[in-house]
């Protein structure tokens, strides 16, 4: 278990495989709810090699229909400074989420509990990349994400970027956020959705991950579908 601390009160050090903390507002949690309706509509084209044949028909869980793609195209700024696409962001299967480091209850509890995932999955024998998207890049410098991300896996990925391009991200994979900040530039609250997501290079969106799916359970289904990609030759 990983002990790290953050600079948003409410959250203490110790958080376990299937820690789940309350939404802090009630915002956040329409906004969560509102979001879980939509990740349900999502379409599996780029999980198919042929007309009919979905290579992670075994692995799915959820009921989908619908045609609004998640995932796509983006250039980000690196925790590093490092400007990066999509492309070198996703080289093999990866969990990503969109978030803020100074939330101060769900996203480090969704992080760690991603960054839990990560490691039961490379006990399976698997390697997946824990990726943290800001949805604050006022606040979320490259340098304020590395802090984070550090603190959480050494293989977790920080991204962030201007406003435009954070936008663009957010909407390539159906993120909502909104920022709260009013009179204090320095403390303010941005309510976003909180799904994570499994992707791979070339396939795209896998399969999303809700809040109540906790290290074992996220780990479990994506080692079914980093094995049916396997088996692909993908």
């Amino acid at each position: 278990m990983r002990r790290t601390g953050t600079r948003g009160a409410g959250i203490g050090s110790d958080w376990g495989m299937g820690a789940h903390m309350a939404i802090s507002t009630g915002r956040l949690a329409v906004a969560a709810t509102c979001f879980v309706a939509i990740g349900l509509v999502v379409t599996y084209a780029l999980t198919r090699t042929g007309a009919g044949n979905d290579i992670f028909a075994d692995c799915r869980q959820g009921v989908v229909s619908g045609a609004a793609q998640i995932g796509g195209p983006f250039t980000l700024t690196d925790e590093n400074g490092r400007s990066v696409t999509d492309r070198e962001v996703i080289t093999g299967p990866t969990l990503v989420y969109f978030g803020y480091s100074f939330c101060p209850d769900v996203c480090p509890v969704d992080a760690a509990r991603n960054a839990e995932a990560t490691d039961a999955l490379e006990e399976m024998g698997y390697q997946v990349t824990p990726v943290f998207v800001t949805v604050d890049p006022e606040r979320d410098t490259p340098e304020v994400l590395k802090d984070f991300t550090e603190a959480l896996h050494p293989r977790m990925l920080g991204l962030t970027g201007t406003d435009e391009q954070v936008r663009a991200a957010a909407q390539a994979y159906k993120v909502y956020y909104k920022s709260q900040r009013k009179d204090d530039p320095d403390f303010y609250l941005v309510d976003h959705s909180t799904q994570t997501y499994l992707m791979f290079p070339r396939l795209g969106f896998a399969e999303f991950f809700n809040r109540d799916v906790d290290a074992q359970q996220m780990a479990e289904r994506s080692a079914c579908f980093i094995e049916a990609a396997r088996k692909a030759g993908i």
